[in-house]
């Protein structure tokens, strides 16, 4: 949130620098991220000046440049090459000087600097608009009156007065009563009152409204009570819609917003100021002088303020006229009702909404206004006449006109505040601290609490309709806390505390194990967020999407944990890390119809770039599908149960099964996929259904067995075989022959050629044979070999290499 400093002073009984500001406001725990100027032109106009053209001749190497002498009030005149159209002697002009740094765009800084063109010496600049930064016209350069007074600087002829300072404040989601110039106010005076020991009060705006004289009746009618617990208003009439004056754009534009005209700024800056949204109608577009709050039937088409045509739910809660809907409450108003130029009399609304309401409709439609905002974290139902007065004051101010209408407050069903009772030692033991009595109670009387009964033991206090999140006690010591200071609670010499016995659950050690095993095999661990942009899925029937989206680009739950991967992969590469071995644990969301949703849990593996660096032994070796499968075997291995999953490959995956039951996948990423997330390297991929999997390891016993003390026997054998049999075929063989002896076995080589034929493929297989009670004789191993050549050229037609 964004509050301006020298707005903020009006209200705070005596000044505060922004450095002191800063400290308080980051100790009651509105932590201040930055503090920034602003300017109302870059630069200011710094050294700029308002000169008169003494002399003004044609330049003697350039048909399009004039040679000038300029007075801006100094002993000697100044020369000047001027390229502009329309200069003249005599003309009173604005002058940049040496040393001058202008921001014609508002950002790029242009320095003026001694300059000979086409051999003429010029010592400054005379301006037009834009390059000064005061507008757009590049005509010519800008003539003042005659009357100006040389050597002004521009700065006092336009009148940019002090440049302003803003503090942008990381407010957290609970501090609605903060996200206000008077919030802000009210927890500075609480802090000053409390550590000071004197009272500070802040300094409200006094508001003055005339009698009204009832020409321009109106009528309210609350249909959604629940939703729209109370609406105020009235009608002002002979307004003059035009420009706001300099003072109030200044304090709009300070905090970011931008001027529109008199009538919404002054709703624009009540809601900075109070923060509490107001809205105007333009009164003779309200049919029937009739205000009805009810919702409306689904589908009802509706044309926003900013020209969105949109649907409306049959829950959305909308201001009508006797004909058709104005506004969508607390949310936005409608195209048609608003104020114009033309506008002569506007209906000023006041209200409170319920802010569950006022937040899906908002979600709903992604309507996210400032207003939504304010009323969706609870607005004070107490401020509904007080900031209505406030802004009715104002208008009669700035934009004239007479009130034409009595005040409307219709509230049926007055809100009871929340009451809560607490004891001071229980407030002592949540904040570490002892507070006296007094302390405890001043602090709360600051912020508007009012005491109901209080002994030295238990108090029971009303809180403020300001203060929505408090709401227990808990709460109540939060906020003495925060307004005491958290540097204030005295930190104990010795800390004592317990070890956890509790074992750790099946789940967790196994997916330590796993973690600790990819890691040694110099994978990193990342993690990323599950909400997901649902951009990134249109073709995804599945997709579970949010309602309360943290915005559009956040908006749904990731179906699989590929995309979010990809993006740690890109960031990295992009900046020089291009061998990356990554995984992550994470979950994945599915909806399969209205309430029916499905959440599994991933291991996912991403491998790309080179897993081993040239060096003078070996040269490089990239990642590749080869690698991924060996380093998810090596895990299968590692957890015991790599004896149980298959493999298959379907659809441009291998796909890892356990029995019939699918347990992962292993792929290299499409082109396509690639050149979506930016990435123009290979990537390896491995989806794990890792609840399958440590649940598998964790029904499995563990048996240990001494090494063998008998060698082992090893022979290889080079199969020729049609291209059209895989490995798979020769492993699921050699399995099925169950070869006595026959330990291990695994593929070292393969060959193609025309030595063994276009349509024929090598493979070359190592066999290792050993007992656990004696030693093979070579007749013993021969035999094993025997059986599985026999079974080789039987079955899968092999050609035996000699």
């Amino acid at each position: 949130m964004i509050i301006s400093y020298n707005w903020l002073q009006t209200y705070l009984p005596e000044i505060i620098s922004v450095e002191n500001l800063s400290e308080i406001l980051t100790s009651i725990g509105l932590e201040v991220e930055s503090i920034e100027t602003i300017e109302v032109i870059k630069g200011g106009l710094k050294g700029v000046l308002v000169g008169e053209v003494m002399t003004c001749e044609p330049h003697p190497n350039a048909d399009k440049l004039k040679l000038t002498t300029v007075n801006i009030g100094k002993e000697q005149p100044l020369s000047i090459v001027c390229g502009a159209p329309n200069v003249a002697a005599g003309q009173k002009v604005l002058v940049a000087t040496l040393g001058t740094i202008l921001y014609p765009d508002g950002e790029k800084p242009f320095p003026i600097k001694a300059a000979k063109i086409r051999g003429v010496d010029s010592e400054g600049m005379l301006c037009a608009e834009d390059e000064l930064g005061i507008g757009k016209s590049h005509e010519g350069i800008l003539v003042l009156p005659q009357d100006t007074l040389v050597g002004l600087p521009a700065s006092e002829y336009f009148n940019l007065g002090e440049s302003s300072t803003v503090i942008e404040i990381g407010l957290t989601p609970n501090r609605s009563d903060a996200m206000s110039h008077l919030g802000v106010a009210r927890d500075v005076c609480t802090y000053l009152t409390h550590h000071r020991q004197q009272t500070y009060q802040v300094q409200y705006p006094i508001s003055t409204i005339p009698n009204a004289e009832n020409t321009l009746p109106i009528n309210v009618k609350i249909e959604d009570e629940e939703k729209c617990p109370r609406y105020a208003g009235l009608v002002i009439q002979n307004v003059k819609v035009e420009p706001s004056p300099e003072w109030l754009q200044k304090r709009l534009q300070s905090i970011g917003q931008k001027p529109i005209n008199n009538i919404v700024d002054i709703t624009n800056f009540v809601l900075h100021e109070y923060g509490h949204p107001l809205h105007a109608f333009d009164y003779d577009k309200i049919t029937g002088q009739t205000i009805i709050v009810k919702t409306v039937a689904k589908d009802t088409p509706f044309t926003t303020l900013d020209k969105q045509e949109i649907k409306l739910h049959e829950e959305d809660l909308m201001i009508c006229n006797a004909e058709q809907a104005m506004c969508i409450a607390g949310v936005m108003g409608g195209a048609a009702s608003g104020v114009q130029e033309s506008t002569q009399s506007v209906f000023i609304e006041a209200a409170y909404f319920h802010p569950k309401a006022i937040r899906r409709t908002s979600m709903r439609h992604q309507l996210r206004t400032e207003a939504a905002t304010h009323f969706e974290k609870q607005v004070s139902v107490e401020n509904v006449i007080p900031v209505l007065n406030r802004a009715v004051s104002l208008i009669l101010e700035i934009a004239g006109g007479h009130i034409a209408s009595s005040t409307i407050d219709i509230y049926p069903k007055q809100i009871i505040p929340t009451e809560i009772s607490f004891r001071y030692d229980y407030i002592h033991l949540l904040c570490g601290k002892e507070y006296s009595k007094s302390a405890v109670d001043g602090i709360l009387r600051s912020m508007d609490f009012e005491i109901l009964k209080s002994d030295e033991k238990e108090c029971t206090v009303k809180v403020p309709f300001t203060k929505a999140d408090v709401k227990q006690a808990a709460d109540i010591a939060e906020e003495i806390l925060r307004i005491d200071g958290l540097n204030n609670v005295p930190i104990a010499a010795t800390m004592h505390y317990s070890l956890s016995t509790t074992p750790a659950s099946a789940k967790l050690k196994w997916k330590n194990k796993i973690a600790q095993w990819l890691s040694d095999k110099g994978c990193n661990e990342i993690l990323t967020n599950s909400i997901v942009s649902s951009k990134n899925y249109p073709d995804e029937t599945k997709l579970v999407t949010m309602l309360n989206s943290l915005s559009s680009e956040l908006d749904a739950m990731r179906p699989d944990m590929n995309q979010s991967g990809l993006e740690v992969l890109a960031y990295n590469i992009n900046r020089g890390e291009k061998n990356l071995a990554l995984y992550e644990w994470g979950n994945i969301y599915h909806q399969f119809g209205v309430g029916k949703y499905n959440q599994q849990e991933r291991l996912a593996i991403w491998t790309t770039g080179l897993h081993t660096q040239a060096q003078w032994q070996v040269g490089k070796q990239a990642h590749d599908i080869y690698y991924l499968k060996g380093l998810i075997n090596g895990l299968a291995k590692r957890i015991g149960i790599a004896e149980k999953i298959t493999t298959k490959t379907q659809y441009g995956k291998l796909v890892l099964l356990l029995g019939k039951k699918e347990i992962g996948s292993i792929q290299e990423l499409s082109p396509e996929t690639l050149k979506k997330a930016g990435i123009k390297q290979a990537v390896f991929y491995a989806d794990l259904y890792i609840t399958e999997w440590w649940q598998t390891a964790e029904k499995g016993k563990i048996i240990y067995q001494e090494i063998n003390k008998y060698p082992a026997v090893e022979r290889d054998l080079s199969l020729v075989l049609d291209k059209n049999v895989d490995y798979a075929s020769i492993e699921q063989l050699t399995k099925e022959q169950q070869i006595p002896y026959l330990q291990k076995f695994q593929l070292f080589d393969i060959f193609e050629g025309e030595k063994i034929g276009a349509d024929k493929r090598a493979w070359a297989l190592n066999y290792i044979f050993q007992a656990d009670e004696k030693t093979l004789a070579d007749h013993e191993v021969d035999a094993g070999m025997q059986q599985l050549i026999q079974a080789y050229e039987q079955k899968l037609a092999a050609a035996i290499r000699k």
